[in-house]
């Protein structure tokens, strides 16, 4: 799904705007208003690529403006920029930069859902999972906080030490120096357990943590199924709200589940009913 390909009428939409100060040209995000009378509840929309490429324009999931969700989608440091934490610094700065300015743009900021593929869906978990945290919370609006109130993730890697045990015969190895997670946290991941542990969203894992809605198809051969599996898991067992989705048969994205966009919304919608506290 590309930007310009049905963009719903009566959408307002506002390009590269910076969301903070450094004046790197991939801190900057893209704006969707539907026409309402009343704050709308945000979509951060993080675009996938494997840590290394991408844009905010991909896939954005437009079809939400019709729902009554803004959306925000941004871009964010790559590997090759800066390594981890770079990205999730970026991530949580731009949640704090929708809070800010809520009221110039009918923000509603108390419903901000992440919702991220691939590498996009491990950042949006990472939202989710460090939602307490404040260590990486840098740059302008810290005022604000930068938690999320629901986390959309589509196939994100959650554990990265663990996916060449996951993945399939033919699939993509990750153990390897010049694999897009090792990329991520500047050195083969096997050879740096710490540093890559605190680039999981599973090790964060809190009751704090909001609801999750995570999809995956069984038969991926980049991101391993098994990451999902073992996310959902954890998340069970620290008796937060998640619900687990499998396209049987389906691999990396390019998703044909007429199941899909239904549930995203039922789940979304679930969310709409409640107003967590914000500090």
């Amino acid at each position: 799904m590309h930007t310009r390909d049905i963009l719903p009428a009566h959408t307002t939409v506002y390009h590269d705007i910076a969301y903070t100060e450094t004046g790197h040209p991939r801190h900057t995000l893209d704006i969707y208003l539907p026409k309402a009378s009343r704050p709308t509840p945000v979509i951060v929309w993080i675009h996938g690529g494997a840590f290394r490429m991408g844009s905010k324009t991909d896939r954005v999931p437009l079809a939400m403006l019709t729902q009554g969700y803004a959306i925000v989608a941004i871009n964010y440091r790559l590997s090759q920029h800066a390594i981890f934490p770079a990205q999730i610094i970026d991530c949580k700065a731009a949640v704090r930069w929708v809070r800010a300015h809520a009221t110039q743009y009918n923000f509603d900021s108390t419903r901000i859902i992440a919702w991220g593929e691939s590498a996009g869906g491990h950042l949006a978990s990472m939202l989710g999972t460090t939602g307490q945290m404040t260590a990486w919370d840098v740059g302008e609006y810290r005022d604000y906080p930068s938690m999320v109130q629901a986390v959309v993730d589509f196939y994100g890697p959650t554990d990265f030490l663990q996916m060449d045990s996951q993945r399939l015969p033919t699939g993509m190895t990750h153990d390897d120096a010049d694999s897009p997670e090792s990329e991520l946290v500047g050195g083969a991941i096997q050879a740096h357990p710490a540093a890559t542990a605190q680039a999981n969203p599973i090790t964060h894992i809190t009751p704090d943590a909001p609801p999750f809605l995570v999809i995956h198809g069984d038969n991926d051969p980049l991101v391993p199924y098994g990451q999902s599996v073992i996310f959902v898991d954890a998340l069970r067992q620290a008796n937060m709200p998640v619900t687990f989705y499998t396209v049987r048969g389906g691999g990396h994205g390019g998703f044909n589940d007429p199941a899909i966009l239904p549930l995203v919304d039922t789940f979304l919608h679930a969310q709409r009913q409640s107003y967590p506290n914000i500090p």
